[in-house]
């Protein structure tokens, strides 16, 4: 009887989703409220990177939440709409392009998550980082948790918060600036995007004059 080889890929991939585990230990050790972190747009050409901090009732979590990648546009919307009824907290913060370009956009990225943090409507005891990286300057104790929003359904949520807010500031812009087709790409590097920076140009303190396409020839990346 033939064997299957041991380096043939799996026939379906099981994907976890995130969970309260985090928060529950959280919780028995003292330390509630518990917020989760997360930004949307590091990667983008133009826009914001926009962050988002919330606070989970344990009562009342939203059935679906998840890392915000893994959800269709109108799984995002429902799910913020559930997210801003039933959570203890929510906030959102943003670092221009200007203020992107100004340092680079891992510390635009921290110090956005870090405003949010500080805009919750109550106090946080612990706030649960998506990635590599706590933000400096937080007013309580942080974690970062790698793929946090695919494990931390506190960090899924304000995933949510923060990629739908960025998304409908892009489409803001897409209805003032035409030519450029933000209201489909985002800001990202899309053929479309490049064609009309190619045509008419970047637009001023929105853009990121940081990044390539924009960086002269001989300046270092961006992080």
């Amino acid at each position: 009887m033939a064997r299957a080889r041991s380096d043939s890929p799996p026939l379906f991939e099981i994907v976890e989703k995130p969970d309260f585990s985090f928060e529950t230990k959280a919780m028995a050790s003292g330390l509630w409220p518990v917020a989760g972190m997360d930004e949307a747009g590091r990667g983008p050409l133009a826009g914001p990177v926009v962050a988002a901090a919330v606070i989970l009732d344990p009562a009342n979590i939203p059935e679906g939440l998840d890392d915000s990648k893994r959800l269709s546009h109108l799984q995002r919307e429902a799910l913020f709409l559930k997210i801003v009824g039933s959570a203890l907290g929510v906030s959102m913060a943003s670092v221009c392009a200007e203020g992107i370009d100004a340092s680079n956009i891992l510390k635009a990225s921290l110090e956005a998550m870090r405003r949010a943090l500080v805009g919750l409507p109550i106090p946080a005891r612990l706030a649960l980082a998506d990635g590599r990286d706590v933000p400096p300057g937080l007013p309580c104790e942080g974690r970062a948790l790698i793929k946090g929003d695919q494990r931390s359904q506190s960090i899924a949520a304000a995933s949510i918060i923060a990629k739908v807010m960025r998304d409908r500031m892009m489409t803001c812009c897409g209805s003032r600036h035409m030519h450029y087709g933000f209201e489909v790409h985002m800001g990202y590097a899309t053929a479309r995007h490049r064609a009309a920076i190619d045509t008419h140009g970047p637009i001023p303190r929105l853009h990121r004059v940081s990044f390539s396409p924009f960086r002269r020839d001989g300046e270092p990346a961006e992080e």
